[in-house]
């Protein structure tokens, strides 16, 4: 007994290893080693690509054309939009999408796919569904750069269109614009709309650009008003343009003054002055002899 112990110390651990080795050898053979793939499939099961039935694979293609057929009736929709707003107008207008605008400045300026080829100048008016976005303020053959209404640095002369009280928008980095009026008190309300007025040199008179959304009589200098913009220029995709010269300030021509005709005095020349007639207050008095 002691000797079959010391044996096992020795050789126990060894002998198990073996005969489980063994054991898995012959299992693996009569099962033509299925347990082993079982066990190997069920482990890389998670990180295998899962194969899409046909009704799988079909439910995803019908949800694909269903999100495209819902992007084109929105772009259709803003087509018919443009083609409306076109359709009011007198003039003609050239469709454009916007194909820039940088997340850095994405009130101040866009880009759009219309140039100098397309007949866009300088100085053109741009609009949308709703009212004005801008103007033209640079082209190159096959495209054109924006300023936005929304801009700072952008000035308009703008009219309550109610009381045709009258002033100047600006705008504020957002959807918002800031009408600064020329009259200490004037009639102004909320939602009053606000359109581009006949003293604006940029832009035709007439054409929507907000709402007013509140007033601030008590501000100074002037008294302000804060203005919804109404053209979708948050998420602007396709506008129209409109082709406009701006009007400038032109000096009034100056007449080359005449010398007066030399004329032969007449007998009545040294006659007494008709009493009848007053002397003129702006001539300069005859010399006292």
């Amino acid at each position: 007994m002691y000797e079959l112990r010391r044996w096992w110390d020795r050789f126990g651990i060894p002998f198990t290893l073996a005969t489980l080795g063994l054991g898995t050898a012959f299992l693996i053979r009569q099962t033509q080693a299925g347990f082993v793939m079982e066990t190997y499939q069920w482990l890389t099961r998670p990180f295998q690509a899962k194969t899409l039935t046909p009704d799988q694979l079909a439910n995803i293609q019908n949800t694909e054309l269903r999100q495209r057929l819902i992007e084109l009736e929105s772009k259709n929709q803003k087509l018919e939009e443009l083609l409306g707003l076109a359709r009011s107008k007198k003039v003609e207008g050239i469709s454009a999408a916007v194909i820039g605008r940088s997340a850095d400045h994405w009130w101040q300026q866009v880009t759009l796919g219309r140039g100098s080829n397309d007949g866009v100048k300088q100085g053109s008016v741009v609009m949308a569904p709703g009212g004005l976005v801008g103007r033209v303020i640079q082209t190159t053959p096959s495209s054109s750069r924006v300023l936005l209404v929304s801009d700072p640095s952008s000035r308009v002369g703008v009219v309550i269109s109610r009381s045709r009280f009258m002033g100047n928008l600006r705008g504020k980095t957002g959807n918002r614009a800031v009408m600064e009026f020329f009259e200490k008190v004037p009639d102004v309300r909320k939602d009053d709309i606000v359109t581009t007025s006949s003293f604006s040199q940029l832009f035709p008179a007439g054409i929507p650009i907000g709402r007013v959304e509140s007033v601030d009589l008590t501000k100074s200098p002037a008294p302000e008003a804060t203005i919804e913009l109404i053209a979708p220029i948050s998420y602007l995709e396709w506008a129209i343009i409109y082709p406009h010269s701006p009007a400038l300030a032109e000096p009034l021509p100056v007449t080359p003054s005449k010398p007066a005709p030399s004329i032969a005095p007449s007998p009545d020349a040294t006659a007494s002055p008709d009493p009848t007639v007053s002397p003129d207050p702006d001539a300069s008095p005859s010399p006292t002899p």
